[in-house]
């Protein structure tokens, strides 16, 4: 029996302290695995801090040329813009960037286009702050409309002038954004209606309004009494210039990065070489 017993006795704390030392491994590897995320953890922390303090963010490249920049806005824009402080950054390759010291190009925002009304009576809440700020800078400034198709052109253009004032002889011309049709849409009748848009425009106004839209939609949708008797600003996303002859401003990303506007923005370019739209001055009210 004595002997039985001790022999029973062995195999069991043989395989007590096995149980032990698996326990240990499992620990250690526990610990291991919680420590290596912690690491990974606070790398990402600290690339993405650093990245943050530096403000080094990239945005869409400029195309080539000799160029003044200008944005767009709306209510649709994030943040509280900067207004004296606007400037286009690029880096070696054409990037627009935010941090300076990054920066090969720095050139000022020029110019830009503000979101005023919509439809027959769509008003953006943004737009009398946006103006007003504006207009304490040295920016030209421009009002826009976003045409509905399926409404009543003069009646858009009464909703447009209730809410933009006088301008002065330094702000751009008043701009149709017309880029999209209802369902069951018909040609002559949304040529008809703009037109009706930019008569009464420019009958108020005084100036010869833009007309903003997309390559395709001027060729395939607008006459040649829109895109030949008024100037236009292009929308096309790329580097390559847009396929549109005549246009006078560019739209070619909605995806830059400017300081003093946060987040992403749409920006434009115009030719730096003297050019200046109808109706336009230097001298200012």
């Amino acid at each position: 029996m004595p002997q039985n017993s001790k022999s029973a006795k062995h195999p069991g704390t043989k395989k007590k302290k096995r149980g032990k030392r698996r326990k240990k491994k499992v620990r250690l590897s526990l610990w291991a695995t919680l420590g290596a995320a912690a690491g990974i953890f606070i790398l990402v922390f600290l690339v993405c801090t650093r990245k943050s303090f530096s403000g080094y963010e990239t945005g869409a490249r400029v195309p080539p040329g000799d160029w003044r920049y200008g944005i767009d806005i709306s209510n649709n824009n994030e943040g509280r813009i900067v207004w004296d402080s606007l400037f286009v950054m690029t880096d070696s390759k054409r990037r627009t960037v935010r941090d300076p010291y990054k920066a090969r190009e720095i050139k000022r925002v020029s110019f830009v286009f503000i979101k005023a009304t919509e439809g027959i009576s769509f008003k953006d809440k943004s737009f009398a702050k946006n103006w007003q700020d504006a207009g304490r800078t040295g920016l030209q400034r421009g009002a826009y409309h976003f045409f509905r198709s399926s409404k009543d052109g003069k009646a858009q253009a009464r909703n447009f002038i209730a809410s933009v004032p006088k301008l002065r002889r330094s702000d751009l011309p008043p701009v149709l954004d017309i880029e999209t049709v209802h369902k069951g849409w018909n040609r002559k009748e949304l040529n008809a209606e703009a037109l009706e848009w930019l008569r009464e425009i420019e009958r108020h106004y005084g100036r010869k309004p833009i007309v903003y839209t997309g390559a395709s939609f001027a060729k395939d949708c607008l006459s040649r009494e829109i895109t030949d008797n008024y100037p236009v600003w292009i929308a096309h996303y790329g580097r390559d210039l847009p396929s549109f002859e005549g246009w006078r401003w560019w739209q070619f990303t909605d995806k830059a990065v400017v300081k003093g506007v946060p987040g992403r923005v749409d920006l434009n370019v115009t030719p730096a070489a003297g050019f200046n739209p109808p109706g336009y001055s230097e001298k200012s009210d």
